[in-house]
């Protein structure tokens, strides 16, 4: 008679998990990404006791709209886990979902982590996994799992650098011959971007927008250089007189607003460039670096960056699938892979 751990290979599909602070997306095995939802969880309680509601995107929905009874959570801050048990919830909806049965969903998962995250934030993220149902759990770095996404050649004796603005964090990362040569994480990246546009909007025109409107505005009218003069109609409430309020944002508004952040991610860019090696620096120059995440897709950060360090940028085919992409080749090819994957749940 077959184990578990024999039965479970034949009922479970491995999985690659970017678990993201703004969304988590799951790659499958010989399926590709299957899933690409908000990292979000919807918590009622009731007479004292919570449980979840739901994930993913209609827990999304709820966010700022939720009555007293329901708090609608991001569980992971800064790339890392805030609270344990709803993240484990959260794993554990996303795995089901894969499945789409409860019975034998017990896979190999391997999940992409930050380079500054500590130890003891890396085995919460294992364990809420294990806890979750996974029988084996395997951690990437995500700056490798997005230039192995990216299609970068890291494997070969020439430098590649790739520099992933995800939501919490920004990976920023030099490697060559299957290795980091240098890696840094800040704590800055979209949410920092979405609270500057909020602490801007608040301060030169006294308008209170929330998280989703802050997005909305990076979206469709973020900028790193303002090259239009488009302008874009947001409402909010006035501060001052406590009733809702419209106003006109141009493109020039989301450059200056968005500027503080895009500072510190050039800072670390210059950092990484200063702590590279002077062989790989003369690569770096014909090669430049790529852009991954969805901050990669704020309009002109590519030539904001290019011109202030005078390297290539090159944006990913798909920055926002690219670490999950990466992440799902690394699960596909451990073997080619298997010294950059880490530790084992």
């Amino acid at each position: 008679m077959l184990g578990i751990e024999k039965l479970s290979k034949y009922w479970s599909t491995d999985m690659a998990i970017d678990l993201g602070t703004a969304n988590t997306l799951v790659f499958v095995k010989d399926q590709g990404i299957v899933l690409n939802e908000p990292s979000v969880v919807a918590i009622i309680e009731d007479k004292g006791k919570k449980s979840v509601l739901a994930v993913g995107d209609e827990a999304k929905t709820m966010l700022g709209r939720t009555p007293g009874n329901i708090s609608a959570v991001r569980p992971l801050r800064d790339g890392v886990i805030a609270d344990f048990v709803v993240t484990e919830e959260m794993i554990k909806h996303f795995i089901k979902k894969v499945h789409k049965r409860k019975a034998f969903a017990n896979p190999r998962i391997l999940i992409c982590v930050p380079t500054g995250s500590t130890p003891v934030e890396r085995k919460a993220i294992q364990d809420s996994a294990l806890a979750a149902g996974a029988r084996k759990v395997q951690l990437i770095e995500e700056p490798i799992a997005a230039a192995i996404g990216a299609g970068l050649p890291i494997s070969e004796a020439t430098g590649s650098m790739v520099v992933d603005i995800g939501g919490g964090t920004t990976e920023i990362a030099v490697m060559s011959l299957g290795g980091v040569v240098y890696a840094n994480s800040l704590r800055v990246a979209g949410d920092a971007m979405d609270q500057g546009i909020i602490t801007y909007m608040r301060k030169q025109f006294n308008l209170l927008v929330g998280d989703a409107s802050a997005e909305k505005i990076k979206k469709e009218i973020g900028t790193a250089i303002p090259t239009s003069g488009n302008t874009y109609l947001m409402k909010g409430r006035d501060i001052r007189s406590g009733t809702p309020k419209e106003i006109a944002l141009k493109e020039e508004d989301t450059a200056e607003a968005l500027k503080p952040v895009l500072s510190q991610i050039l800072a670390g860019i210059k950092d990484a460039l200063e702590n590279t090696p002077p062989e790989l620096s003369a690569d770096l120059v014909d090669m430049g670096l790529v852009l991954t995440g969805g901050g990669a897709l704020l309009k002109n950060i590519d030539k904001l960056i290019s011109k202030e360090t005078g390297l290539p940028v090159q944006i990913a085919e798909d920055p926002l699938s690219c670490v999950a992409f990466g992440c799902g080749k690394a699960l596909d090819e451990e073997q080619t892979f298997s010294t950059l994957l880490l530790g084992e749940g």
